[in-house]
């Protein structure tokens, strides 16, 4: 029998990460947790779950965050302006493989172990008046059984020969998203850097999938917007449905 992932000590986690993150919970079940931080968290807030009931991924699409196989958390943070916010959700993936440096990324922000998914990412955006924050959620597969696994082509932590100490590795998380999204917020190049180092992107020749409108191309790079660029013509994450290899 799998041991369930949890929490053990949520006021330890919040002590060591106290310097980046001034107010962080834990919660057994919550809706969404990107959610609940947008509609109560102030920036510099982090909320941790051990079950989604509405789990969100990129496009409307569902994220199965069941109790005790899965390590989801959200952090705010403030924007530093309304542009570029693609960026931290490249900004978080990049946090990911900070902490499981096996991993490399797909564009824009899946973080794949042996080709397959095991985290998933979604950023989203708070922009009214004065206003400018943006949630990003984290959601990475940590202890499930193979035939458990809610799709096709995912894995987890544990099927990949990885092991981890749960609250330990919350908090090298938060450490890292912390360390990225300032690199974000400050427009700190090397952020950019780092990301092409362990996109396993860049270099395919790809199928991106749009509203009705598919291309087919070399991805050339990762530009300074966060957008993939394909046979020199650039494309954002919010106007692809899907990124596949071409055949």
């Amino acid at each position: 029998m799998l041991e369930a992932m949890t929490v053990k000590d949520i006021q330890r986690i919040a002590t060591e990460v106290a310097d980046s993150w001034a107010d962080v919970n834990w919660v057994a079940s919550t809706d969404s947790t990107n959610t609940q931080l947008l509609a109560s968290g102030t920036p510099g807030s982090v909320l941790i779950a051990d079950e989604q009931t509405a789990g969100k991924g990129r496009m409307g699409r569902e994220w199965v965050s069941p109790a005790g196989s899965i390590l989801a958390l959200s952090v705010l943070v403030d924007a530093p302006t309304a542009d570029n916010l693609g960026l931290a959700s490249l900004a978080a993936g990049l946090a990911v493989t900070d902490v499981v440096p096996e991993a490399e990324l797909k564009w824009p922000n899946d973080a794949l172990l042996s080709g397959k998914k095991f985290a998933g990412i979604l950023s989203e955006a708070d922009i009214a008046g004065d206003t400018r924050r943006v949630v990003v959620g984290i959601g990475i597969n940590v202890y499930w059984r193979a035939e458990d696994l809610p799709v096709a082509g995912a894995t987890s932590l544990n099927l990949e020969g990885i092991q981890i100490n749960f609250d330990e590795f919350t908090i090298d998380l938060l450490r890292a998203l912390a360390t990225r999204l300032e690199q974000w917020q400050t427009g700190d190049e090397k952020l950019l850097e780092d990301y092409r180092a362990v996109c396993s992107t860049i270099g395919k020749t790809v199928r991106l999938e749009r509203h009705g409108d598919d291309v087919e191309g070399t991805v050339d790079d990762v530009t300074a917007a966060g957008e993939i660029l394909i046979d020199g013509t650039a494309y954002s994450a919010g106007d692809v449905t899907h990124l596949r290899p071409a055949n």
